[in-house]
């Protein structure tokens, strides 16, 4: 393995930093509640307008788009609903009979109410508002309050307010960072506290959710978006650089990786980024030069089996393979937030619209868990029933184990059963082969 690019970016104690600000905004905004999330929304964001979104702001957000983008967020929300029904239908409720007399069986319940983040900072975040509520939506969430920036006019972008409209928002509050997740967390305005709270965000944001976790269930700890491409000597280097420049237009600390198995390609890549970058508008331009410059990296590998290897070990949020034999490929690479398999797909298609979610996790968390589903809004619980015959044969056995383990109480709760069902039968409810006493204790 050879780098061709290393990344080299600064040293920066911005973690503990934003730690500190954020524990301190959250402190602030559980003393003093709504007056406090008013109170950063006017210093932060320069917003003072109402909190709740009223019905007319969705009519006007209505007249005031074009039918070609309403068209266009419809068609992105058939397709991530669509996707998301699909997931929630890959698991199902069942009952089934475990023993004679015991049954088990298995429930999908929403949660009762979903907070779902949307961004509205250097971009109008359209597609995030359909990701998250609209994948809400499509779980059976009856409750789906939604939390967006405004701006110092005192507006909302319209387009986030008609997607959130499509997918069946009870209310929109108009609050963004630390001051948005807290109110959704605390169900501050719509007196409908979040089980969950899903969305992508900035750094304040991810911390928010962060430190909120536990309290109220979260999707992921985001952080800044990165890209990996696996190419090979068929690919298209100007595709390649203009699906990395495309990626790294999301911020100046966004990661693009190249890991490839031809060096003709890498030394291609190499020469047309600085070029492909230069032709982007601002502020694309200047967060793309960043993020190739710090923390782009291009890699050479030996053979397809050690790119799968490396881009493992990178566990990249968006993976895209433009190589030969794409069944190969899907069925080795096992770390990634989601993958494009073949040149005709590309990352911003799922950003964007093509159905599965773009709310993904990063900085190697693809190595335990996926992105945001439908499943992330379901509880998925169990639940027994059984007969008097099938508590004789658990019983005693829960009871012998209880008392291995030193839990007295545990082993009476069978015991007590065992004498009211059946006081003429005799039970084994100790383990005479095994000394649990204190000194014993493997503790």
């Amino acid at each position: 393995m050879e780098y061709l690019k290393k990344a080299n970016p600064g040293t920066s104690d911005v973690d503990r930093e934003v730690s500190d600000i954020v524990a301190g905004l959250l402190d602030d905004i559980k003393r003093d509640g709504e007056n406090a999330v008013r109170a950063l929304n006017e210093n932060l964001d320069g917003y003072t307008g109402a909190v709740v979104v009223p019905e007319e702001a969705f009519a006007e957000a209505h007249k005031q788009l074009p039918d070609g983008v309403k068209d266009d967020l419809r068609f992105a929300h058939r397709r991530v609903t669509d996707f998301a029904m699909r997931q929630r239908d890959s698991i199902v409720e069942f009952e089934t009979e475990l023993a004679d007399g015991l049954v088990g069986g298995q429930r999908l319940i929403p949660v009762s109410t979903a907070g779902c983040y949307v961004p509205g900072g250097r971009y109008a975040h359209a597609a995030s508002a359909i990701m998250s509520a609209g994948t809400a939506q499509a779980a059976g969430v009856r409750n789906i309050v939604a939390a967006t920036p405004g701006n110092a006019g005192g507006e909302v972008n319209p387009a986030i307010l008609f997607a959130l409209q499509l997918c069946g928002a009870s209310a929109v509050l108009v609050a963004g960072g630390v001051q948005g997740i807290a109110s959704l967390a605390y169900g501050l305005f719509s007196g409908r506290a979040a089980d969950i709270v899903v969305g992508p965000g900035n750094r304040y944001v991810a911390e928010a959710k962060r430190q909120l976790f536990g309290a109220i269930g979260i999707d992921v700890i985001a952080g800044p978006t990165e890209s990996l491409i696996i190419a090979d000597a068929a690919a298209d280097p100007a595709v390649v650089a203009a699906d990395l420049a495309g990626q790294a237009e999301h911020g100046a600390d966004s990661p693009v990786w190249l890991i490839t198995t031809d060096r003709r390609l890498a030394d291609a890549v190499l020469e047309l980024m600085p070029r492909v970058i230069a032709a982007l508008p601002e502020p694309a331009r200047t967060a793309a030069s960043s993020a190739w410059r710090d923390y782009g990296e291009v890699v050479l590998v030996d053979s397809r089996e050690q790119a799968c290897e490396v881009s493992d070990r990178y566990a990249a949020e968006h993976l895209h393979v433009q190589a030969s034999d794409p069944g190969w490929w899907l069925e080795r690479l096992n770390n990634y937030g989601s993958l494009f398999l073949g040149e005709e797909t590309t990352v911003a298609f799922g950003d964007k619209c093509s159905g599965p979610n773009h709310i993904l996790p990063t900085r190697r968390a693809a190595r335990y868990t996926g992105g945001l589903s439908a499943l992330n809004f379901i509880k998925v619980v169990s639940y027994q029933r059984m007969t008097r015959d099938a508590a004789a044969q658990v019983a005693p056995v829960a009871a012998r184990i209880s008392r291995l383990e030193g839990m007295e109480g545990h082993a009476r709760t069978g015991d007590v059963r065992l004498r009211k069902y059946f006081p003429e039968r005799q039970f084994q409810l100790h383990n005479e082969d095994v000394d649990w006493s204190p000194d014993n204790d493997p503790d």
